[in-house]
């Protein structure tokens, strides 16, 4: 856990994905076309990468784990908390005061 967390706060936006996967493709996605540039963690390729996996389980409280986002060092979730704050208009704040994007 300790790891996860001092990965997730190095940058403003931090995106523990797996590289197979279709959902951690579509945030990866969105991030790129708000133009976000994230640190992002593929799991399946770092040798430490089912540790985090399992401390990102216990995190979110459900597998799978990934994609998991950390916007400004918090934790905020999956592809459906993401896709709820863009649609409801509060992603771009939120990557706005992280420092992740300029207005």
């Amino acid at each position: 856990m300790d790891r996860v967390l001092r990965l997730a706060g190095q940058r403003a936006v931090v995106i523990f994905s797996r590289s197979s996967c279709c959902m951690c493709h579509t945030v990866k996605r969105l991030f790129a076309e708000l133009g976000v540039d994230p640190a992002v963690h593929e799991l399946d390729e770092d040798p430490k990468g089912k540790d985090m996996e399992r401390a990102l389980a216990k995190m979110l409280g459900r597998t799978p784990s990934v994609p998991a986002v950390f916007i400004g060092g918090n934790l905020i979730g999956s592809t459906d908390k993401v896709m709820s704050l863009h649609l409801g208009g509060k992603l771009i704040p939120l990557l706005h005061d992280a420092g992740a994007l300029w207005l």
